[in-house]
């Protein structure tokens, strides 16, 4: 034991009053050694003036003022079920009109669903009926915005082109706009930096 000074984890052995066959040595070393005698001294004089400071008892809201300012991180899936409780009510007739609604709205669309996948040429049908219907809407606006704007021979021109000369019609128009827009911001530019 001569050989080296004593750990602190052995200080502290030494300073609860540990008994045992390994005490004994590291007692023998201390009485030896100057330098960990002033080490246990030291540490002595440190946990006695602890010992003796008071001891102060927190308020009864002192953990609730704390954890008030504690950022809490909910993960989302926690979230997620604390939300869908909230919108379950919390009367049992409630909750049964509630699960008789969602079986009805489940029914009703699985019934449509299979339906609709044993009667895909209906579904075709209702679709190519929605283009349709949605291509006559644009077609009907743009004749009226060009009835409106340019005249009847806007019209008949659109009219002998057909959806795509419209749409051709619409990309240089829009191409037009914006060909005019950033010329006239380069001007102001350039105005702008003319009076600086």
């Amino acid at each position: 034991m001569q050989h080296r000074h004593l750990h602190p984890n052995e200080i502290d052995l030494l300073l609860d009053g540990e008994v045992g066959f390994g005490v004994a040595p590291l007692r023998a070393h201390v009485e030896g050694c100057a330098e960990c005698r002033a080490k246990l001294d030291d540490v002595r004089l440190v946990t006695d003036a602890l010992d003796r400071l008071p001891h102060f008892a927190p308020t009864v809201r002192f953990a609730d003022s704390v954890m008030a300012q504690v950022h809490i991180v909910e993960p989302w899936h926690v979230a997620l079920v604390e939300s869908a409780q909230r919108l379950v009510p919390q009367s049992r007739a409630m909750r049964m009109v509630m699960a008789g609604s969602a079986l009805t709205v489940a029914s009703v669309l699985s019934a449509s669903a299979v339906w609709l996948a044993f009667r895909a040429d209906v579904a075709r049908y209702l679709v190519n009926l929605a283009a349709d219907r949605g291509r006559q809407s644009v077609l009907h606006g743009a004749s009226a915005v060009l009835d409106a704007e340019f005249g009847q021979s806007a019209i008949d021109a659109m009219r002998g082109a057909g959806m795509s000369g419209v749409m051709i019609g619409a990309a240089l128009l829009v191409t037009a706009a914006g060909g005019a827009t950033l010329g006239l911001r380069a001007m102001a530019t350039a105005s702008r930096r003319a009076r600086n």
